[in-house]
């Protein structure tokens, strides 16, 4: 089993961004939204540019979706630096076209294998391990948790049913089973 893990460091996450951003704009909205807004990847893939802007052509503050998940309606407040990223990168786009959209096919958003195979190929160049489409939502909820410590929050935040699943989510469990296990030591 592939088990993906959240960026824990956040200079490692201003690398990614970094280097996607100098490299391919379309990437760096995707990995963008996910840092950022703790939204799946195969919502994040669903956008299409009319649901980022409004009638006057700027980027909205909210985004409203339902998820693919849990088929619930979610608002989700687009920060400054998301609204800046997503301005620029709209410019000369139609309302139809899909925000992370195929170079392969006319009008079709990339593929989760594809967006799995930017993300990992990104995080092998920069000596990152361990990533996967969830390790975008992670990372969001992992430093979230980390700077604020309002468990319950991200709890409503990513829809889960408990505090528990959300620890366990983001790896807080298991960084502190880790160190519990480091702390064993008999002295023989």
């Amino acid at each position: 089993m592939n088990v993906v893990e959240p960026i824990k460091n956040i200079n490692k996450v201003q690398d990614i961004l970094k280097y996607a951003k100098q490299n391919n704009e379309r990437d760096y909205v995707m990995l963008e939204l996910g840092f950022h807004t703790g939204l799946r990847i195969s919502d994040i893939l669903k956008l299409k540019v009319g649901d980022i802007r409004d009638k006057n052509n700027n980027i909205k503050k909210y985004l409203i979706l339902r998820e693919g998940k849990t088929n619930k309606f979610k608002r989700i407040k687009l920060n400054q630096e998301v609204r800046e990223c997503l301005k620029k990168y709209c410019v000369g786009k139609e309302s139809y076209d899909y925000l992370i959209k195929s170079r392969e096919h006319m009008n079709k958003p990339i593929t989760r294998q594809r967006a799995y195979q930017i993300i990992t190929e990104i995080g092998g160049m920069l000596g990152i391990e361990d990533l996967g489409c969830h390790s975008l939502r992670k990372t969001f909820g992992y430093l979230y948790y980390k700077k604020t410590k309002d468990i319950a929050l991200l709890q409503k935040i990513f829809n889960h049913s408990s505090q528990f699943v959300t620890l366990r989510y983001i790896g807080v469990e298991q960084h502190a089973i880790d160190k519990a296990l480091d702390s064993m030591n008999f002295g023989i």
